[in-house]
């Protein structure tokens, strides 16, 4: 028998995520598609050296969330996919936070561009967000933005310039909705707020992005006595300005971009950490 509070087994492994103490790094990547822990894997040490079978052998799944364990150039990593929504983030970061001290997050997602300086295939790193995300108002309700970690946010800045990618430093809308939530009128379902360029989110020059997990995990990692930081990069696969959207190879470009940020992000975290 487990407490209702926090379902878990009498080795901790816990309930939605299926994971135990040991099954994860202290840094750890977060993303909503389950298809890119296997695309983060192949920057990981553990692919050069021991190809898929490792992958196979130590990937997890439990429910959606899908996870696996390694190293990037030498440091210690995870990639942890959520599935889409708040909700589902919100579960992922406290579940790991019961089997990982002090652990280190960062979202590497894709979003929507609200700014016409910002193209299709660039990368945005959230600095604060703007908690229209819905779950993260139980946990907080002094004010509609959340500060990112700004030791993540230079890590993931100067991950980008290493590689020369084009970035974005700025604010983030969290969204609980893909479609009516951002604005998205589709035919044969109306809804109540259609205009994006007419809306507040539309003509401020405070929002970079559009996007649905940021929010959460910034006000989990704020609130948290547990010692999380956290931090968050998104590829631009739509422009909601010019109403374009990335797909195929120009959008699996823009991933790897985003992931590789991420990744070497922890790389420059974990060399800080240890001095």
């Amino acid at each position: 028998m487990s407490s209702a509070l926090l379902p878990q087994t009498h080795s901790k492994q816990q309930y939605h995520i299926g994971l135990k103490p040991g099954d994860l790094s202290r840094y750890i990547l977060l993303c909503g598609d389950p298809d890119r822990v296997e695309k983060t894997y192949r920057y990981m040490d553990e692919y050069r050296q021991r190809g898929m079978g490792y992958f196979r052998k130590h990937r997890t799944q439990h429910r959606e969330y899908v996870s696996v364990q390694g190293h990037y150039r030498g440091f210690p990593v995870s990639v942890v996919a959520t599935g889409i929504g708040p909700d589902n983030t919100e579960i992922a970061v406290i579940e790991i936070s019961q089997i990982v001290k002090k652990p280190c997050f960062i979202r590497i997602g894709s979003c929507g561009a609200l700014q016409k300086f910002i193209r299709p295939g660039d990368l945005v790193i959230t600095e604060r967000a703007f908690r229209g995300d819905r779950v993260s108002d139980f946990y907080m309700n002094h004010s509609r933005w959340v500060e990112a970690d700004p030791g993540v946010v230079r890590a993931l800045t100067q991950a980008a310039e290493n590689f020369g990618f084009p970035y974005h430093c700025g604010g983030t809308y969290t969204a609980n909705s893909f479609y009516a939530g951002q604005f998205r009128s589709i035919s044969g379902f109306p809804a109540l707020k259609q205009h994006l360029r007419k809306s507040p989110v539309g003509k401020k020059h405070a929002f970079y992005n559009f996007e649905m997990e940021t929010s959460a995990l910034l006000t989990l990692s704020k609130v948290s006595t547990l010692g999380l930081r956290a931090g968050s990069v998104c590829a631009v696969y739509a422009h909601r300005l010019d109403n374009t959207f990335l797909l195929g190879p120009e959008a699996e470009a823009a991933e790897r971009r985003c992931i590789r940020t991420g990744l070497e992000a922890f790389r420059l975290l974990s060399i800080a950490d240890r001095r």
